[in-house]
């Protein structure tokens, strides 16, 4: 049996008309994608709610830009393959063109580009480092025009100027993503706040105190995260690079409060930063917490995964309303314990928050056993996890287990956000 593929011309029995078009397809379905992605890295703030929070949403974009590659990898090979049954020197100039067939050159190089920049994002190349990774991307935007302008050159596999019309319309949808990241976001995007103390919470974490520094202040729920640019020349890295941070303050508080903690070159510079020294910031992003939260609740935090939860902390005791929160903190022992003794603090004007510190060197890795010892009512309540990505997926399953619903088990972490 034969199959004619409606509008495009080709007979889908005939070997080299399918290689054919599924060489096209791929080309297609993978440009689309690489738009999509480029996109969704905007970085808009609220729009990350409707993924469920920018780490769901970077996720996605993750997924679009590898299918992209592969699919788009996959293309030239396909329409090769096509080729050689019936003409092996036209399958060789089609993988090895002439000098002067640019419109496949530019499909070419923008494959390339895509394999330089999206490559590191592969586990199988390790972390890549942070700044690097973000220097790279860069090529994203040639990578897109590039690609375009090869689409356009060889769009005939839809029917009559769909095609045309898909590629204007995701275009427009991309050119408006960079046009606010890199033009529209500098200045309406970003606040300006004042660094007014650093408070030294350990010798590696500080919480810095900023103000805003002009008439606009920054409107936020609490547990969200913001990405923040230093610009204290004295600082020894990190200059204005824009990095993820979570507020620890309260939405009722006239300042931002952010805990930072030396992870990187970075963020162990900025444990120096003067008091005075500018800073901007942009968002809020995330929806770790619900607009309408469950009444029951189990908290689980992991080192600096605090954070949210002192935000969300700190905002209930300013409301004062009584809560059914069950807080387990997670840390290695006594000492590492950041922001404890303010949370049990809280737990004593708080009705209805309990704090429950646990100790790996002291108990062991976080199992079964001690949930349900001071959680009774666990399969009860909804679950919060925020730590180290080992414990995220240990006390998922854990609460899975326990007979939690997926749904109910709300996570977040940061992964080249």
């Amino acid at each position: 049996m034969r199959t004619r593929l409606s509008g495009a011309g080709m007979d889908l029995g005939d070997p080299s008309a399918f290689l054919n078009f599924l060489g096209r397809a791929s080309g297609i379905v993978g440009a689309v994608m690489l738009l999509l992605a480029a996109a969704l890295s905007a970085r808009v703030p609220r729009l990350d709610r409707l993924f469920g929070g920018l780490t769901r949403l970077w996720k996605t974009h993750h997924l679009l830009g590898a299918g992209s590659l592969l699919l788009l990898m996959a293309h030239p090979l396909l329409l090769a393959m096509a080729q050689t049954t019936t003409s092996v020197e036209a399958a060789t100039s089609l993988l090895f063109p002439a000098p002067g067939h640019w419109q496949i050159w530019t499909g070419w190089a923008a494959l390339i580009l895509m394999m330089v920049f999206l490559a590191p994002s592969f586990a199988f190349f390790g972390r890549p480092d942070y700044q690097r990774w973000k220097y790279l991307h860069r090529l994203a935007g040639p990578a897109l025009i590039l690609a375009l302008a090869h689409a356009f050159q060889y769009g005939r596999t839809l029917p009559a100027n769909s095609e045309h019309w898909l590629w204007l319309v995701l275009t427009v949808m991309a050119v408006g993503a960079v046009a606010w990241r890199f033009v529209f976001s500098r200045r309406i995007g970003r606040l300006r706040y004042t660094v007014q103390r650093v408070v030294t919470v350990a010798n590696n974490l500080v919480e810095l105190v900023l103000k805003p520094a002009g008439r606009r202040h920054l409107d936020y729920d609490a547990g969200q995260f913001v990405y923040l640019a230093p610009f204290d020349r004295e600082l020894a890295a990190g200059y204005g690079e824009e990095h993820p941070y979570t507020l620890s303050s309260s939405p009722k508080e006239p300042v931002l409060r952010i805990a930072i903690k030396d992870l990187g070159d970075a963020s162990r510079a900025i444990q120096a930063i003067r008091p005075g020294s500018r800073v901007t910031i942009e968002g809020p992003y995330g929806q770790f917490f619900p607009d309408d939260p469950p009444k029951k609740q189990l908290w689980i935090a992991g080192g600096i995964g605090i954070t949210p939860f002192l935000g969300r902390a700190r905002d209930l005791l300013k409301t004062g309303s009584p809560v059914d929160i069950r807080l387990i903190y997670c840390v290695q022992d006594e000492a590492r314990a950041r922001f404890l003794d303010e949370l049990y603090e809280i737990a004593t004007e708080l009705e209805g928050f309990e704090v429950i510190a646990h100790y790996f060197y002291r108990q062991g890795p976080l199992d079964a056993e001690f949930l349900t010892g001071h959680v009774p009512d666990i399969i009860e309540r909804a679950g919060f996890i925020c730590g180290p990505t080992p414990l995220n997926q240990l006390a998922s399953r854990l609460l899975s287990t326990a007979g939690i619903a997926r749904k109910n088990i709300h996570t977040e972490e940061f992964e080249l956000l």
